[in-house]
């Protein structure tokens, strides 16, 4: 008789960790052109804001939304952006691409 081996279930902010990637600005622009670049704020936590998306706790992206910690990214963002081609840390919860830049 064969025992079955179970593994863990893994938290959402841990299959997000598996998910998460440095990617520089040259990479994303093809992503900022379509409009899906969230900008996440360097005072939160990448993977715990992408797992509030990805669990679809509206009352949280709503609050992260309205104080400005969490946006949609704009021209002035990608002007800079183009200036200093910098680097960020990146996790895909579709259709968004949640970044987060690295401060060098």
């Amino acid at each position: 008789m064969e025992s079955k081996k179970t593994t863990p279930e893994l938290t959402p902010e841990q299959k997000l960790n598996l998910e998460t990637a440095k990617i520089g600005w040259q990479e994303l622009q093809r992503f900022f052109a379509q409009g899906l670049i969230v900008v996440v704020g360097s005072e939160l936590d990448l993977l715990d804001t992408a797992a509030k998306f990805v669990t679809n706790d509206s009352a949280s992206v709503e609050s992260l939304l309205s104080d400005g910690r969490v946006y949609k990214a704009e021209i002035e963002d990608a002007k800079k952006w183009n200036v200093v081609n910098g680097d960020f840390w990146a996790v895909v919860v579709a259709p968004w691409v949640l970044v987060q830049e690295i401060n060098s």
